[in-house]
């Protein structure tokens, strides 16, 4: 019970409740690329800290999902008083499936880097400290714009939690890859979308958490990223649990959470 009761007073003034969003339509003349579902429509919800508190950073996050859908809840809008709390606004986005032209998600999460980037001054965000943060899926979204984007949809750090990074058969997330790239993608795609195999010394700064029991996205995935990231010097925090499985986003059922959010709120703080 002291336990608990330190990382309340701990994480106290990360749990103060958000601002109300501000919620965009990412692409208001219409998509660069056309899922074929009119109704799949790609937003954002912008949580902002008070003005006073604000520190320049920004997080763009990717719920995950397999590609199908979206656990926008638990992996998007829950974690926005612990940024909000710490003076980073959040960023959550509802990126669109692929259905077929797996172009799209990373079209719309680097539309949204640069929406921030556009807006950077109203929302009281630094252009040069915008990360991309992503689980499961959306971490293999969030690692393909940390190793893919450039210009002004680059990212300046990565943060991914349980993430699906190669799609190589066997240590892929089937379902992940299905989605992505289809049943019987080409070498040369599978190689593309193979994170760890585009990692150069330019990708940026990176936080990686899940769990040793991860039994639908193997944790290969994330101790390979990591060796890519050692090898071509970018720093890197890799935090591998020993139990809770795929999935538990910020739920505090899952038993390390106050662990996994004192680690993360010090790399926050470390650079």
């Amino acid at each position: 019970m002291k336990k608990i009761l330190f990382f309340v007073m701990l994480l106290f003034p990360m749990l103060a409740s958000a601002q109300k969003p501000i919620e965009l339509n990412l692409w208001p003349q219409g998509p660069m690329t056309s899922n074929g579902d009119p109704q799949d429509m790609a937003k954002v919800w912008v949580y902002l800290p008070d003005a006073k508190k604000a520190t320049g950073r920004a997080v763009v996050c990717c719920p995950g999902g397999g590609y199908s859908h979206l656990a926008i809840d638990k992996e998007g809008h829950d974690w926005a008083p612990f940024f909000t709390g710490q003076g980073i606004a959040l960023i959550v986005v509802k990126y669109r499936m692929p259905h077929g032209h797996y172009t799209v998600p990373q079209e719309d999460a680097d539309e949204a880097i640069r929406l921030v980037r556009r807006h950077a001054d109203e929302w009281h965000v630094s252009p040069t400290d915008v990360g991309i943060m992503g689980f499961s899926a959306g971490g293999h979204l969030a690692s393909t714009v940390a190793t893919h984007s450039t210009g002004d949809a680059a990212p300046n750090f990565q943060i991914l939690f349980y993430p699906v990074i190669s799609m190589e058969q066997g240590t892929t997330h089937q379902g992940s890859l299905d989605n992505l790239l289809g049943k019987s993608p080409k070498r040369k795609l599978v190689n593309e979308y193979c994170n760890e195999q585009h990692v150069t010394r330019q990708t940026p700064r990176a936080f990686i958490a899940l769990a040793h029991d991860d039994r639908a996205v193997p944790p290969l995935n994330s101790i390979n990223y990591y060796e890519e990231l050692y090898a071509n010097g970018v720093p890197a925090s890799l935090h591998v649990y020993p139990s809770g499985g795929h999935g538990f986003g910020i739920r505090q059922s899952f038993a390390y959470h106050f662990e996994m959010m004192l680690d993360l709120k010090a790399w926050l703080r470390s650079f």
